[in-house]
């Protein structure tokens, strides 16, 4: 069975090592942020010191098979761990990072989703997650249907154009099924739901209207979208071609 060694030489015996730099989208455990804090002795690729921010969180599942430098999803984030201890890891935070996600905002005490990257071969009873994540949505309007807790998100247009009804979308690195999408400029809003089940596995129902969700579109959208723009060039210029020998076949016809 293969072990990892924690930062304070305990070695712990482990399922498997995490192989793969994706996620499914399936929550694994809620995490607990033990803190968030800015850093001045982060030392750098040539043995300078340089300033940053780290976050220390507590887990346990995530913690099986984890390494030091392995990925771990954090709320949608896809972070490398720096740190290894029995309950807990530290992961950095870059400046990307804290621009496109609200993980900046985190606080001691704070519930988090976390995942460990897929294993090659296994099974994603989800949608290929990057830990990549686009931007942030706000909460507008959540409610009840039945056993079914129903959320409205607000997000820019650019990442609205990427999310579709029925498609995928991974919102604070959870897994979930588009209902609705208002693509108008004034309103700009999806909604998903959360059953039963789901609703007890993660964070996203403690959330109230108001509150920040870290937004990851589904990247085959995006990868359809530059297929395409490679393609439609070529596509126009092949019409115009047509068009042209088509006049010139009128013409001809025309003087015969």
């Amino acid at each position: 069975v293969p072990s990892r060694i924690c930062n304070n030489g305990i070695r712990l015996e482990t399922k498997s090592f995490t192989s793969q730099n994706m996620f499914t989208g399936i929550v694994e455990e809620m995490g607990t942020v033990v803190k968030l804090e800015e850093r001045d002795d982060m030392t750098l690729w040539d043995g300078s010191k340089g300033s940053g921010t780290e976050l220390t969180v507590k887990g346990n599942i995530v913690l099986d098979g984890a390494y030091l430098g392995c990925s771990i999803c954090v709320n949608g984030v896809c972070l490398t761990a720096t740190e290894l201890e029995e309950e807990f890891f530290k992961v950095g935070l870059a400046p990307e990072t804290l621009r496109r996600t609200y993980l900046g905002e985190l606080k001691s005490g704070d519930f988090v989703n976390l995942e460990r990257a897929s294993e090659i071969g296994g099974r994603n009873s989800g949608h290929f997650v990057q830990g990549h994540v686009d931007g942030v949505g706000t909460i507008i309007e959540r409610w009840i249907d039945e056993d079914s807790l129903f959320f409205k998100v607000k997000v820019e247009p650019e990442i609205l154009r990427y999310i579709v009804a029925k498609g995928f979308v991974a919102i604070d690195g959870t897994s979930l099924t588009v209902c609705e999408v208002d693509s108008r400029l004034d309103e700009s809003w999806f909604t998903f739901m959360l059953v039963e089940y789901t609703q007890k596995k993660i964070i996203i129902p403690q959330k109230k209207v108001g509150e920040l969700l870290n937004i990851e579109v589904d990247v085959l959208g995006k990868y359809s979208e530059s297929a395409l723009a490679a393609i439609i060039p070529r596509i126009e210029e092949l019409e115009s071609k047509v068009k042209s020998l088509e006049e010139q076949l009128a013409n001809a016809v025309g003087k015969s």
